[in-house]
């Protein structure tokens, strides 16, 4: 089973920036998609963008045009730049894997498809 361990959560300012990281060990496929989740207090979580071992990504609506995810060549580690940052981006953020054979799986399935889960980093963004 893969161990997946996020870092760079932070307390910033509303408008600023913070870059995420997801150190990913224990590669048992050629393929997989990573993702990035939040959760809010009182809130469901939600997707917030995924990446693909062939290099596709995809992103909720509500992150377009501020978020960028991003493989390294390696392909072991995976960063989610947060730019623009908003109150409503408060949230403990999840890196998550999952076997993906193909682009299609990885951005187009549910939470459910990833088995493997970080234990989160927690996200602040002041008014």
């Amino acid at each position: 089973e893969v161990q997946l361990v996020e870092s760079g959560g932070d307390l910033v300012q509303s408008g600023g920036s913070l870059r995420l990281s997801c150190a990913a060990s224990g590669y048992t496929y050629s393929y997989y998609c990573m993702g990035w989740f939040r959760q809010a207090p009182g809130k469901e979580r939600e997707g917030v963008a995924r990446i693909h071992t062939s290099g596709s990504t995809s992103y909720a609506d509500p992150v377009k045009g501020r978020f960028t995810i991003s493989q390294d060549n390696a392909k072991t580690t995976v960063y989610l730049q947060m730019n623009s940052l908003r109150p409503e981006d408060s949230a403990v953020y999840y890196c998550a894997r999952g076997q993906a054979l193909t682009s299609d799986w990885c951005h187009g399935g549910g939470p459910e498809r990833f088995g493997t889960w970080g234990r989160g980093t927690q996200v602040t963004v002041s008014s």
